[in-house]
């Protein structure tokens, strides 16, 4: 691989543009070896590389997102000031290129690409500060390149694929398919009853399929109200008194029960709590305390004792960073705070949070919301790739559903079982254009959860219901699928399903009744 053009490093500045100097004017010590990069400081923030390298004026360029997409991945024109996390990719009537870093990296990473080269900017700091290295030689990131594998489609495959060599291989994962109570009851309202209802309705429609589909009990199930934290050790006292029986009952219907947790907030302010600038001031924790990682195993132990399969942790992105992925730029997270332990970067610390999720959950399956997907490689087995769809608003469904599984899609299998969220069947939501996505999540073989509302229920949608369910059980189309206009489209309306051109039209007719 071709070594960088310069190195430049940033020592203090929160700026990521600010204060770049050379590493030897910064006594910082920066070791490139076939794409290997190792730096070595007393205290650092950031390091740059640059390539020199002429673009061409009609290229498009196509980069990632920092943890779950919002609806903004797409090919553009040129922006230089648009920051690319993990990687990129440049198309052109020349062919396809592009370059990233393998997942698993100890800094968080992204590039920006201008019309003369493109700079790799690896943020090595602690919280919103610079990391206290002591002098310690850390392995930052590899920087991989990725040739024109035939069209920008391969080429994303192809780059996917090279990027993530760091994970154990996989065993070969059996399709993901359950209910998901989050979009007709968003946390409110619902009981043990409502979750064996859905456990009943998602077994019923998967007819006798060999492979069981999953219930998840999401979030509300637990005192102090939604989103609200832990502790994690029971259930509204007259709504879910008993969490194993409910497990157990899950399983007596023939569904494999699942469980949500938000696992670095709690309700009362704690003195392990994080320094970071949060909504919920003293109360999202900071994982550098030992003591916030030995609760976090007895929640995970806990799930496993009372029944679970699959546990769902969310939030730890925004409970880390007090931002969600749009607003963290090129800082992640404001000035001035760090973290109890000073001398790991954030990516380091994220990375072992992960490690000890996997570890403590053992046999359960793990998936992450919220969580950082080239950080999560390897250390989740489901991967929600982009925010919310909605039980309330279709347009959101097609915003973000569509979007994060046209640009997200190449992931799956190779980082994690991709999941683009649920399918809603909802009163406030248009079935015609929710079955839509339903087919569209079925064929593409990813993870297919559905919020079904019981008062939603028809003989059409049962029909529609039964065979996606049944196609995403049997592994989706074998040929694959693929998004033929995503150049142009950032919710692409033609796709390759195996052999055949499905269309797809994803707008709500004007004039028409919304909820049909």
């Amino acid at each position: 691989m071709r070594e960088p053009t310069a190195f430049f490093v940033q020592t203090d500045r929160s700026d990521a543009s600010a204060g770049l100097v050379s590493p030897a004017r910064a006594g910082v010590e920066i070791s490139w070896n076939d794409g290997v990069v190792e730096v070595t400081a007393e205290r650092v923030s950031r390091v740059a590389l640059r390539w020199s390298d002429k673009l061409p004026a009609d290229a498009l360029i196509l980069g990632d997102a920092w943890e779950r997409s919002y609806g903004d991945l797409q090919w553009r024109h040129l922006q230089p000031e648009r920051l690319l996390p993990w990687y990129f990719l440049v198309h052109s009537g020349a062919g396809t290129f592009g370059m990233g870093v393998d997942v698993q990296p100890n800094t968080f990473c992204a590039w920006t690409v201008d019309g003369d080269g493109y700079t790799l900017w690896l943020d090595l700091r602690n919280g919103g500060g610079p990391v206290h290295l002591g002098g310690r030689r850390l392995a930052a990131a590899v920087v991989r390149r990725f040739d024109d594998g035939g069209t920008p489609w391969q080429t994303l495959n192809a780059a996917v694929a090279s990027m993530s060599t760091r994970p154990p291989a996989r065993p070969e994962p059996a399709p993901v398919v359950g209910a998901n109570n989050w979009y007709y009851a968003y946390g409110e309202n619902f009981d043990e009853k409502a979750v064996l209802k859905d456990a009943s309705t998602i077994v019923e429609l998967a007819d006798g399929h060999p492979v069981k589909p999953f219930s998840v009990v999401d979030d509300g199930w637990y005192p102090g109200g939604v989103c609200s934290g832990g502790p994690w050790d029971r259930g509204i006292p007259g709504v879910f008194d008993d969490l194993a029986a409910t497990a157990s009952a899950i399983k007596d219907i023939g569904a494999r029960p699942g469980i949500w947790f938000r696992p670095l907030l709690v309700r009362e302010p704690s003195p392990l709590a994080s320094k970071v600038p949060h909504d919920k001031p003293g109360r999202a924790l900071d994982p550098t305390h030992p003591e916030v990682l030995d609760g976090l195993r007895s929640d995970l132990h806990r799930f496993r004792s009372w029944g679970f399969e699959l546990v769902k942790h969310d939030f730890s992105t925004y409970d880390v960073f007090g931002n969600f992925g749009p607003a963290m730029g090129s800082r992640l997270t404001a000035d001035g705070w760090q973290f109890h332990d000073p001398s790991r970067t954030t990516a380091e610390i994220i990375l072992d949070l992960y490690r000890e999720i996997r570890t403590a959950a053992s046999d359960l399956l793990v998936i992450g919301c919220n969580t950082v997907g080239h950080l999560a490689a390897g250390l989740v087995d489901i991967q929600r790739i982009g925010d919310d769809t909605s039980g309330r608003d279709w347009e959101r469904t097609r915003k973000m559903g569509v979007n994060t599984l046209a640009f997200r899609l190449p992931q799956h299998n190779r980082f994690f079982t991709v999941d683009a969220d649920c399918v809603p069947c909802t009163p406030q939501t248009p079935w015609e254009l929710n079955a839509r996505f339903l087919d569209l999540i079925a064929r593409s073989g990813t993870a297919l959860f559905l919020s079904i509302d019981p008062a939603a229920r028809t003989p059409e949608t049962d029909r529609a219901l039964r065979a996606g369910i049944r196609l995403a059980l049997d592994g989706g189309d074998p040929g694959g699928i693929e998004p033929t206009d995503w150049l142009v489209n950032t919710t692409p309306t033609t796709w390759r399903s195996g052999d055949e051109l499905v269309e797809y039209d994803w707008s709500q007719p004007w004039g028409a009744d919304p909820h049909g």
